[in-house]
């Protein structure tokens, strides 16, 4: 198994995960022409993919579900409360946060997140034994967070921000307060905290996700995850908003 950031932060998501002939894409927060040209620069076509997964129905990781999957037909897939909120959004696969299901090769399971929307969730994707974990937008962590993810191979983490550097940035106090909050987004401590959980012998890969770029930098997610992990054996990547991130491979 292995995947690939297309984007991630706050002005557009989108993650693949391929095992064999199958290929998923969670969440499509970019235009349309974006997508297709960083599925090109991986060396795959919308043909290739055989369905979306979405987390929550924010813009920055539903804008480009609709417009892809109507021009290239790709079945969706999101939960009966993401599915109302994106009202209008048309025929989807309703999935349960509680029930594994599977697409082509790969066996997905969601599991429920703490979150400002409906009803928002995240996944383990599994194939050919291997996990990867996948978590972002969440306030908090939970147990139930915790062990979905301790026994994964590899692990895509949301790092949102730096907790002082958004105390102190120019944001509205109520945008602060919703971000900062238990239902908003990971701060690096909290994400350093649930790697470290984590940590186990066969963890292979541990990728930064949904970096602010107001409120935190590459930099400080590394000082902050670093002392969770060995760098020799467990590299650390940090996904960025405009930059494919390439294919890394689970063995």
């Amino acid at each position: 198994m292995r995947f690939a950031s297309l984007a991630s932060g706050s002005r557009g998501n989108a993650l693949l995960v391929e095992f064999g002939d199958t290929l998923l894409m969670i969440d499509c927060g970019l235009t349309l022409r974006d997508v297709e040209e960083r599925l090109g620069a991986l060396g795959r076509c919308p043909a290739d993919v055989a369905g979306v997964l979405v987390t929550h129905e924010h813009h920055d990781h539903l804008r480009g579900v609709a417009p892809f999957a109507r021009r290239h037909d790709v079945p969706v897939w999101m939960t009966p409360g993401t599915a109302r909120a994106a009202d209008g959004f048309g025929e989807v696969n309703v999935l349960s946060s509680h029930r594994p299901f599977r697409i082509g090769g790969i066996a997905v399971e969601p599991f429920p997140v703490p979150h400002d929307a409906r009803e928002p969730c995240q996944f383990v994707l599994r194939a050919g034994g291997r996990r990867l974990g996948v978590l972002t937008d969440t306030g908090h962590v939970t147990l139930h967070i915790r062990e979905r993810l301790s026994r994964c191979h590899a692990l895509a983490l949301e790092c949102n921000h730096d907790a002082e550097e958004l105390a102190r940035s120019s944001y509205p106090p109520s945008v602060k307060m919703r971000v900062a909050s238990p239902y908003g987004h990971l701060n690096n401590a909290q994400a350093a905290a649930l790697v470290e959980s984590c940590v186990h012998a066969e963890l292979q890969w541990v990728v930064a996700m949904h970096v602010s770029e107001r409120n935190n930098s590459p930099e400080r997610v590394r000082g902050a995850l670093a002392p969770a992990l060995d760098p020799a054996r467990i590299p650390l990547h940090v996904a960025e908003q405009d930059r494919v991130s390439g294919w890394l491979e689970i063995a």
